[in-house]
């Protein structure tokens, strides 16, 4: 017979909650010193002194896992103020130099490591096969199987080189989707061949270089069955199949996906039913104006309370939960920290992977040192990708006005053409989606109104603006836009 004490320090050792604030609130040092698996960042915890609060979390628990997403590019929790400052995956795949993507595995890694951070959250093997993807895009090291595979192998080698753990995500692929799993459910119309065939690769890759956590995604495909990856035995058996034998972690259980479908505790025991070991539970800052006070704690106990409460009834088997937090645990006596006054690998040189990554298209001009007016038409930031962060249009501006316009907005080419037309000096306008989108369109007027304006694209170099010069940056990143605007300026 167990004791509700059993059930629940069973339980949080396969729980890893977000949770709000720079230091440990009382309910999280509670459920620490009661076995929990450990603790994500977001953005919102990394105000303070964040490895002050990471020394203190190992106090409480040497052996709970921190976890961070920090990709690199547009997807960055470290430097969510500033932008990221080391190449994103789309500007890695485009240079095609795999060393350049281990060392840049190995500084992120470094990074993260001083903060005392246990598994970073990449890379992305996902292969971006669907331009419209609003979730992956430049987050993927691009569209082509191969090349996904190497430099995924690449970047898992680098990170797990400096003692932390990788996780690669999203499990079997979300590459070929045009829904966020952050609002809805997406499914794959693709066969189970064809996803072998063009999207687990990569993830075999990572495998046969050893990689520590696996990632799974919300994703549906018909053939096998209703249920999303995350819940689905069939596809989190394949993926033990294919010789992987560390850590499976969900992708957040907040997002819609499962939050709106069978709800956080139902997907937790789902998940932890069909084979999953660590239950990522997400950023508790996600309901916005709608977030409660205790949101944290209240998702957690979403997840934790409907596991014992399935661990009590038989719902849940003990065994198979006691496999997940054996591997959690097995995971976290593994890894080794850099030390906190590890530097940066000597040759490593972000701004020049960087810098080879950056393209021109169509007919060169510069711009005038000094103040130039933007226009950001950019879409807006998701839930998981900071896309239309001001860093990158502060840079190019370099003290200029900046307008912020939504494109899908049908007076928005209107209103871009009436401001570029005003401008006493050649401006840029910045966009990341020029694939026939309504985008497109508001770079049409403002060419017509503004001909000598120069387009800066931080998504993916699909599409064109007809007679303009084009800078593809891959990469919403403040590296990639401070190359851009010496570009520009013709230094």
């Amino acid at each position: 017979m167990s004791t509700d004490d059993e059930l629940v320090r069973l339980a949080n050792g396969v729980v890893w909650p977000g949770f709000l604030g720079i230091d440990v609130p009382e309910w999280l040092e509670r459920e620490l010193r009661s076995g929990l698996a450990g603790v994500v960042y977001f953005a919102q915890n990394l105000h303070g002194d964040v490895a002050a609060l990471s020394e203190r979390i190992h106090a409480i628990s040497p052996c709970a896992l921190i976890g961070i997403d920090e990709e690199g590019g547009s997807v960055t929790r470290l430097e969510t103020a500033t932008g990221s400052t080391v190449p994103g995956a789309a500007q890695l795949g485009a240079v095609g130099d795999l060393e350049a993507t281990r060392a840049t595995g190995a500084e992120i890694a470094r990074r993260c490591g001083v903060l005392g951070i246990d598994v970073v959250l990449g890379p992305v093997a996902d292969v971006n096969t669907d331009p419209r993807n609003p979730v992956i895009g430049t987050r993927a090291f691009g569209a082509e199987t191969a090349l996904v595979a190497e430099h995924t192998a690449a970047a898992v080698r680098g990170i797990q080189e400096a003692g932390l753990a990788a996780c690669v995500k999203h499990y079997p692929g979300h590459g070929d989707t045009h829904t966020d799993s952050h609002h809805d459910l997406p499914r794959l119309e693709l066969t189970a061949e064809q996803i072998a065939a063009a999207h687990l690769p990569p993830f075999q890759a990572a495998v046969d270089a050893g990689v520590r956590a696996v990632m799974t995604a919300h994703i549906c495909v018909e053939e096998w069955g209703e249920e999303p990856a995350t819940l689905n035995p069939v596809v989190l058996g394949g993926l033990r199949a294919s010789g992987f034998d560390g850590v499976i972690i969900t992708d957040a259980l907040d997002m819609a996906a499962i939050r709106e479908t069978v709800g956080i505790g139902g997907g937790a025991v789902r998940a932890l039913a069909a084979g999953a070991d660590l239950l990522c539970i997400g950023n508790p800052t996600n309901p916005g104006p709608a977030m409660a006070e205790d949101q944290d704690e209240r998702d957690f106990h979403a997840a934790r309370d409907a596991i014992v409460d399935a661990l009590r009834d038989g719902t849940l088997s003990r065994a198979r939960v006691e496999e997940a937090a054996a591997r959690v645990a097995a995971l976290a006596a593994a890894l080794t920290r850099p030390a906190p006054d590890a530097a940066p690998a000597p040759s490593y040189d972000a701004e020049d992977i960087v810098r080879r990554a950056i393209t021109v298209r169509g007919a060169r001009r510069s711009i005038a040192d000094g103040p130039t007016p933007v226009i950001d038409a950019r879409r807006s930031s998701s839930l998981a990708v900071d896309s239309a962060a001001s860093h990158v249009a502060n840079e190019l501006a370099a003290g200029g006005d900046v307008v912020r316009l939504d494109a899908e907005d049908p007076s928005s080419a209107d209103t871009a053409a009436a401001a570029a037309g005003s401008w006493t000096r050649a401006g840029v306008l910045l966009l990341d989606r020029l694939d026939g989108s309504a985008q497109s369109a508001l770079a049409a007027a403002v060419r017509e109104s503004a001909p000598e304006t120069i387009v800066v694209n931080t998504g993916l170099p699909v599409g064109d603006v007809p007679g303009a010069m084009v800078l593809d940056l891959r990469g919403a990143n403040l590296i990639g836009a401070r190359i851009a605007r010496r570009m520009l300026v013709g230094a």
